[in-house]
């Protein structure tokens, strides 16, 4: 039998600019996660957990907290991004030209825009990918760019830091 290494993500040498991510999961949101993620954050605005407030609105119904989406859609890029990330640097240019409801599913893709050296780390590169979400039917309901400074191959943590089974 042998070992077969799972996949490893990305590394900075992999991006060329231009290059587009159809990040592979889908998420439909429940209710449950609107409301807990409300919760978990402080968020008082009562469009995301009273659905008779919401329904009073021009949404009719209760909306999902926008940075449960923004939060969503940068984890469902992980996987082709920033699996091999040393940090994030930042978000910019964030839209939510839709809403989001509770049962939407949300897709998301990736396109590299800039890659550069990093000036004070040698092992990492910086990327910047232009990031949208989108339901079911095709709607976007986020864009934006994000900056992250990703290693090189063969300079991060890499497995190291996972211990071998004993026994």
């Amino acid at each position: 039998m042998s070992v077969k290494p799972g996949w490893q993500g990305r590394f900075f040498e992999d991006f060329e600019i231009g290059d587009v991510y159809k990040h592979p999961l889908g998420r439909t949101v429940t209710q449950a996660d609107n409301i807990w993620f409300t919760l978990l954050t402080q968020n008082t605005a009562h469009p995301h957990f009273d659905a008779n407030y919401a329904a009073a609105t021009g949404f009719g119904k209760p909306l999902v907290n926008s940075c449960f989406t923004i939060a969503l859609v940068t984890g469902q890029s992980v996987t082709d991004i920033s699996q091999n990330v040393f940090a994030n640097l930042g978000w910019d240019e964030v839209r939510l030209p839709a809403p989001v409801y509770e049962g939407d599913t949300i897709y998301s893709e990736s396109e590299v825009l800039e890659k550069r050296d990093s000036g004070s780390r040698p092992e990492v590169g910086i990327l910047t990918v232009r990031t949208k979400g989108y339901t079911q039917a095709g709607d976007v309901v986020i864009t934006f760019r994000r900056t992250v400074m990703v290693y090189r191959r063969g300079q991060g943590p890499g497995g190291k830091h996972r211990p071998e089974p004993k026994g």
